[in-house]
């Protein structure tokens, strides 16, 4: 610590630098350079593998060649590999509702946080009611993962992840004029 006092003053010109003052402390002395060993001038490299949990392995020079009837591959097991079971799509019945008022929204949002496909029917809703209604559906959908189509005219399908209709159920909408193709 004393040496970094010393040339913080004498950078800020507080003393005059004097190169006969300086020692090196304990930590500022640098360890010498270890020397190399000779390269050896016989013989090939030893081999050094940078990565040992790679999947690539170097055969031994003893092995058999492949012309004798055995591959250096058929020494090589394969890494075991994860195997996970992809989710599948859920079929649910579509819940449908017509809101009247904006406390309405709060059942939209329960059967969707139950993985349960809902249809909102803004036809009969008047203009401020829609907005509001298309901003809380769009902020639910995107929230839990889901999605919202628009279905037909001022008509919403919120369908939760993980969960697709299937083509009985919108048939019975398109039957109600609640869902176009």
């Amino acid at each position: 610590m004393p040496g970094m006092l010393r040339r913080a003053m004498v950078y800020l010109g507080l003393v005059d630098d004097d190169y006969d003052d300086y020692e090196l402390s304990y930590e500022e002395q640098t360890p010498a350079a270890q020397p190399r060993p000779a390269a050896r001038a016989y013989g090939p490299e030893p081999s050094f593998d940078p990565a040992p949990t790679s999947s690539i392995r170097t055969l031994p020079r003893d092995s058999p060649a492949p012309h004798e009837g055995v591959t250096p591959m058929s020494s090589i097991t394969p890494r075991p590999s994860v195997v996970r079971a992809v989710p599948q799509a859920q079929s649910a019945k579509v819940h449908v509702i017509a809101p009247a008022q904006f406390p309405d929204a709060k059942e939209i949002g329960d059967r969707l946080r139950g993985s349960q496909p809902v249809i909102v029917n803004l036809q009969a809703a008047d203009r401020e009611l829609e907005r509001r209604m298309i901003d809380f559906c769009s902020g639910a959908a995107y929230v839990l993962g889901g999605s919202m189509d628009k279905v037909a005219d001022h008509v919403f399908l919120l369908t939760p992840t993980n969960v697709e209709v299937s083509a009985e159920e919108k048939r019975r909408l398109q039957e109600r004029g609640l869902y176009r193709t």
